[in-house]
């Protein structure tokens, strides 16, 4: 049996409840919290994939999150492989849990790019937003912010939402540098794109050496960041702006960090890696418990 279908059918829901409480909260910040799911290179077919779509949909149920704009009602995000988005997009109809993609092509939108995707395409899958500048997009793949920049201008074009991600390497937080490399990925990578815009981007703060290694950034250390990030937000535009933008935290998210990383008053939601794929677990993030 394959490792994920079988997670899920060991998994007790009771060790991640609740997971069929209605997602909302009774925090008073004025901010949507967003909770996004990023599947990478998961699962490894489309039944697969099938089954974990459907699995979501059923412990959150169908209610209107993913089309309020409401404080005390989270929107839900997955980001599936580019071969199962349009079966998740119908996997997930209905359930107001909305779909991205982990990345598009920035230069053009048809011709001679074997392998590419444009965000034209995406969006006629049903997409409404699209990752942009993933620190595995960055290292693996070489996209550099010049790249990242003109991705999202061009989803900002295409009526999607950019998430945009930084965060520093482990050399660099050793190193001190965290507040410098954000500070300079936000500069590049928001280049041409006007306050107005920005109440359309959603920030991830993801610390690079917190991704997959078990290693867990401290609460405190992430609101930090995150506090950080608002206020140099508010110096490249302006307070109100700042105030409106929703920023992520990103690394490890499980379902017992969530509810004390919700409960920092500058981190207004999670991108999930890992715990995205298995749906008990992910549903209890998206149900998290903001103090």
């Amino acid at each position: 049996m394959n490792k994920l279908v079988l997670a899920l059918a060991l998994a007790p829901a009771a060790a991640f409840a609740p997971t069929l409480a209605p997602r909302t909260t009774t925090q008073l910040h004025a901010r949507q919290p967003i909770i996004a799911g990023n599947w990478k290179l998961n699962p490894s077919s489309i039944q697969e994939a099938d089954g974990l779509a459907k699995g979501v949909a059923s412990l959150l149920g169908s209610d209107t999150c993913a089309a309020s704009s409401a404080a005390d009602c989270t929107e839900v995000v997955v980001f599936p492989p580019f071969p199962f988005i349009s079966s998740v997009v119908e996997d997930l109809n209905g359930v107001g849990v909305g779909v991205g993609a982990q990345s598009i092509f920035h230069t053009a939108e048809s011709g001679a790019y074997t392998g590419a995707v444009s965000a034209c395409m995406m969006k006629s899958l049903g997409c409404q937003y699209v990752l942009c500048g993933h620190s595995e997009r960055r290292t693996v793949f070489k996209d550099d912010d010049e790249a990242i920049n003109k991705k999202v201008l061009k989803v900002i074009e295409d009526d999607m939402r950019p998430v945009l991600c930084i965060g520093e390497s482990e050399e660099e937080y050793e190193a001190g540098l965290c507040e410098d490399v954000c500070k300079l990925e936000l500069a590049k990578d928001l280049a041409g794109v006007s306050g107005e815009q920005m109440k359309n981007v959603v920030i991830a703060y993801e610390p690079v050496w917190a991704i997959g290694t078990g290693k867990v950034c401290p609460n405190d250390v992430a609101q930090g960041v995150c506090k950080m990030i608002r206020g140099y937000l508010a110096q490249m535009y302006s307070q109100d702006v700042a105030d409106a933008v929703r920023i992520q935290y990103g690394g490890s998210v499980t379902p017992e960090s969530v509810d004390e990383l919700m409960a920092q008053p500058d981190i207004d939601g999670c991108l999930v890696g890992g715990a995205s794929l298995v749906a008990e677990k992910f549903a209890r993030i998206c149900n998290f418990v903001r103090a």
